[in-house]
């Protein structure tokens, strides 16, 4: 049976690829709005310098899926990715916060 549907725990750990076609990360987690159902954003994992990741979310529509790939396609680099809000390993961090400004005007609109 065909379908679009897909369980939360095997949307975790796919890979995202940039727009330029360098991987980025994989999805860490879901963020899912409580009160509608519906997923707000994901938590991408990048990796980083010395085994440190860095963790941005992304709006979910951004995200395409890509069947050749098998992974998630977003037309952003990291470059841009980064402008936004970012969580390094081990740091507090409210996901859910989206009041904050940050250096990209609509980074939550992205």
């Amino acid at each position: 049976m065909n379908h679009t549907m897909v369980p939360s725990d095997r949307v975790e750990h796919v890979a995202v690829y940039g727009r330029d076609g360098t991987k980025l990360g994989a999805i860490e987690r879901l963020m899912l709005d409580k009160v509608s159902g519906m997923v707000a954003y994901a938590v991408i994992k990048t990796g980083g310098l010395l085994g440190t990741h860095h963790h941005y979310p992304l709006q979910w529509s951004a995200l395409k899926y890509d069947p050749g790939r098998q992974a998630f396609q977003i037309d952003t680099t990291l470059e841009e990715l980064s402008s936004g809000p970012c969580e390094f390993d081990g740091d507090a961090f409210d996901w859910g916060d989206r009041s904050r400004p940050y250096p990209h005007p609509h980074y939550w609109a992205i």
